[in-house]
């Protein structure tokens, strides 16, 4: 039996004051799958190093200016623990590869949502049409509407590479996957573990330094020691219920995803959202110190 479930939140408090123990501490668990999957992949600790000091002299030149005063080496390498040399020679922007990953991420996206709520595409009950290529409320139609003039052939092709729709014997196309998870392509995954994560960490340090005045929802529920044998029927029921809460947030950016006035058009806008992931993790032994909060 297990003591009960545990509602883990990071404190909504700005508290500067942060043990140096327990930020090494926090660091060394992200690190662990990280560098499990950096080891999986192939890349050696010194190419990860190269990285890692790129991104904190990048950090600290665009980020931690003193007010008033202009971007120095001197000031990142201070921040760093770098040498200036170091940062003379890392500073500027990686190397553009030309990847474009994440052009084809957002317009696949885009066409699958518009698939799942664009009720010219669903039938009676509201669930998503196998389309004709071609003709009137076709899969060409799907791309013109949601995805600008990008050439249908070209997102169909994206589509079935990562394994979100099929083609049927009559030559439609069906949706198997009502969002964009690449079931094949490492690159496509890679991607989203670099935006996705990214995303987390930044409402972890929001809420860090703004939690208690401007705090971003982040909460995460799980029991320990839940038999094995329970895991495939949480698998559905997270998958089911956590894709129709994303179905009705969708909705709602949606509806409110609208331009600027024409006599206001440089008012300010923003990236919002919310993500939702679900973990299992073995036990060999249960912790001789669980507590009920963590």
């Amino acid at each position: 039996m297990d003591s009960g479930p545990i509602w883990d939140y990071f404190p909504n408090v700005n508290d500067r004051s942060v043990s140096p123990s327990a930020l090494q501490r926090a660091i060394l668990r992200l690190l662990r799958p990280l560098c499990r999957l950096l080891l999986r992949q192939g890349m050696p600790f010194g190419a990860f190093e190269e990285l890692a000091k790129r991104m904190y002299i990048d950090v600290a030149l665009s980020e931690f200016t003193l007010p008033g005063k202009k971007a120095s080496l001197s000031r990142a390498a201070i921040l760093s623990g770098l040498t200036r040399k170091e940062v003379q020679r890392l500073a500027g922007p990686p190397p553009d590869d030309g990847d474009d990953t994440g052009t084809r991420y957002n317009r696949a996206a885009r066409v699958l949502t518009g698939w799942v709520r664009d009720r010219d595409f669903c039938d009676p009950q509201g669930e998503p049409r196998a389309l004709p290529g071609e003709g009137d409320l076709s899969f060409a139609t799907l791309v013109r509407r949601h995805s600008g003039d990008v050439p249908a052939r070209a997102v169909r092709d994206e589509l079935l590479r990562v394994g979100a729709v099929r083609e049927v014997g009559d030559g439609r196309i069906e949706l198997v996957a009502r969002a964009y998870v690449p079931q094949q392509g490492a690159d496509d995954k890679l991607h989203i573990l670099g935006s996705d994560v990214a995303d987390l960490i930044e409402t972890i340090d929001h809420n860090i330094e703004h939690g208690a005045t401007q705090p971003r929802f982040q909460r995460k529920v799980m029991y320990h020691g839940i038999p094995a044998a329970s895991v495939a029927a949480f698998r559905a029921l997270s998958a089911r219920e956590s894709q129709a809460l994303l179905e009705r947030l969708d909705a709602w950016l949606a509806e409110h995803d609208t331009p600027n006035p024409a006599d206001q058009p440089g008012l300010p806008r923003v990236r919002l959202g919310v993500g939702i992931y679900a973990f299992e993790e073995p036990l060999t032994s249960r912790p001789a110190n669980e507590s009920a909060v963590s």
